[in-house]
């Protein structure tokens, strides 16, 4: 009879666990019950989807193709803050695109540094945009950036990377350095980025508990911006967000719990090991940081810029997080990638 009843009691604990551990499945686009289709697409060679959106002067009569790299939970409805004037003056086409499981585009669990370079790789080959584009990375999407750097850096005319991620697990970065930044972030940041990182299997289930704070920005804690950034932000309000509504409309696990496993598993390569894309300075590789950004800690990506000394290093006074949504800092960045 016990053991019946520990049987009995072994295999409900295994199945609640199982349903604890278990994401949702996801809502495809375009499925039955699933959101509809109102964006372009280009079908991968996987078959997967991506959706996407462009901007700026004909692909055919620009001067100069730019793949935008939206950051975490955002889309490819993010805006810039460019004049016409000056995306006509620089002659720009823009691509936006929504990464994996974001937005319109299908859901990836195999996601990764890699997959995502290769996403842009095969996005641009699909719309004919040429043999070579710049790419804008801001935030969360610097690591596909680098996964260009690492991966595709042949099809590379330049690259920016704004505010960047940085992984507190890169075998280069000294110990001090990384426990420098990694202290400086929330204490429920530092447990779910330990989460992602060492026990990615358990993250659904970390995400979705209730015992502890998981992620400060999800739980709209505003003192992770300074006050430029606080400014940014009422200007933002201030006018309508189109397609906020649709980024993580296929599951919070497949568009932004994917997003964070992504980037904090282990790289199949190191930040260090990444080459030069551009030795005889047929183009140029920036990265951006604001000074007073308080969620992307400034001593890592100064010590990146100091032992990779062909990047090429911008610190931004009085600017936080979110200063590629300013029209000055933007168009700055914008001109250093093409005129640099």
């Amino acid at each position: 009879m016990f053991a019946a009843v520990a049987v009995a009691l072994a295999a409900g604990l295994l199945s609640w666990a199982y349903q604890t551990l278990k994401p949702p499945p996801p809502k495809i686009c375009g499925s039955p019950g699933g959101p509809p289709i109102t964006s372009p697409r280009v079908k991968l060679s996987d078959g997967r989807h991506l959706a996407y959106r462009e901007m700026g002067v004909p692909k055919e009569e620009a001067k100069h193709k730019i793949i935008v790299v939206h950051g975490f939970d955002a889309s490819k409805d993010v805006n810039l803050p460019l004049s016409q004037e000056i995306i006509e003056e620089l002659s720009i086409y823009f691509l936006f695109f929504d990464r994996a499981g974001y937005g319109e585009s299908d859901p990836y669990p195999s996601r990764s540094v890699k997959s995502e370079a290769y996403d842009i790789q095969e996005l641009a080959d699909q719309l004919q945009i040429g043999s070579k584009f710049y790419v804008i990375g801001m935030s969360m999407g610097a690591y596909p950036v680098y996964g260009c750097l690492k991966y595709i850096p042949h099809r590379l005319a330049g690259a920016s990377l704004v505010v960047p991620f940085v992984h507190y697990w890169w075998p280069s970065l000294p110990a001090n350095v990384s426990k420098e930044g990694f202290q400086r972030l929330p204490v429920p940041d530092q447990r779910t980025f330990r989460v992602a990182h060492h026990t990615p299997w358990l993250f659904y289930w970390w995400m979705t508990q209730k015992w502890f704070t998981t992620l400060s920005l999800m739980a709209g804690n505003m003192n992770l911006f300074c006050p430029p950034d606080m400014e940014i932000i009422k200007s933002l309000s201030e006018t309508p967000r189109v397609g906020q509504e649709k980024i993580r409309q296929q599951g919070l696990h497949e568009s932004l719990y994917r997003d964070i496993i992504a980037g904090y598993a282990k790289w199949e390569f190191d930040i260090m090991d990444i080459s030069n894309p551009f030795p005889n300075n047929e183009g140029s590789v920036h990265i951006w940081q604001g000074c007073e950004d308080r969620i992307i800690p400034i001593e890592i990506n100064r010590y990146i810029a100091e032992k990779l000394p062909w990047i090429r290093y911008h610190e931004v006074p009085d600017a936080g997080h979110l200063m590629l949504f300013k029209a000055e800092p933007c168009e700055a960045i914008v001109r250093a990638l093409l005129l640099g």
